[in-house]
């Protein structure tokens, strides 16, 4: 898989304190790699039915979607905590939880995601149906 400057390294303080950061990956710039990308790729299968992902995770400084930026960060620094026993912390399993949590909605389509590029289908229409019709479940009746 292809490096991404979606996330960048300067981009963590916000997230998880730098020295901690460092701790976690000992000075190998391909752990926090891997787990970008890892990050990265779990958004995409949420996202990739109803958004343009490749432009989206492509676009670097200011251009990023900030709360795609937001979720990628928690995600990441989620699988990075993983990797080593003992640094994962209630807060960090609240704020992956949260991520999946809004991007289970936006694949649902319950959650709008306003500033990403929505595919189109060849005709100019939208990839996925704006609305979806469902009914209760259906009921046993016995006379």
């Amino acid at each position: 898989m292809a490096a991404t400057n979606f996330i960048t390294k300067a981009d963590y303080p916000s997230s998880i304190r730098t020295e901690f950061l460092d701790r976690v990956i000992r000075e190998d710039e391909n752990i926090l790699e891997i787990v970008e990308n890892q990050a990265i790729s779990e958004m995409k299968g949420y996202l990739s039915a109803r958004y343009d992902c490749e432009k989206a995770f492509s676009a670097e400084g200011d251009a990023r979607h900030n709360l795609l930026l937001m979720f990628a960060k928690d995600i990441a620094v989620y699988h990075l905590c993983s990797i080593r026993e003992g640094l994962m912390t209630q807060t960090r399993i609240d704020r992956y939880e949260r991520a999946v949590e809004w991007l289970k909605g936006v694949q649902k389509g319950e959650v709008t995601v306003e500033g990403l590029d929505r595919l189109t289908q060849e005709d100019g229409s939208a990839s996925a149906p704006e609305f979806q019709m469902r009914s209760d479940r259906k009921r046993v009746n016995h006379f």
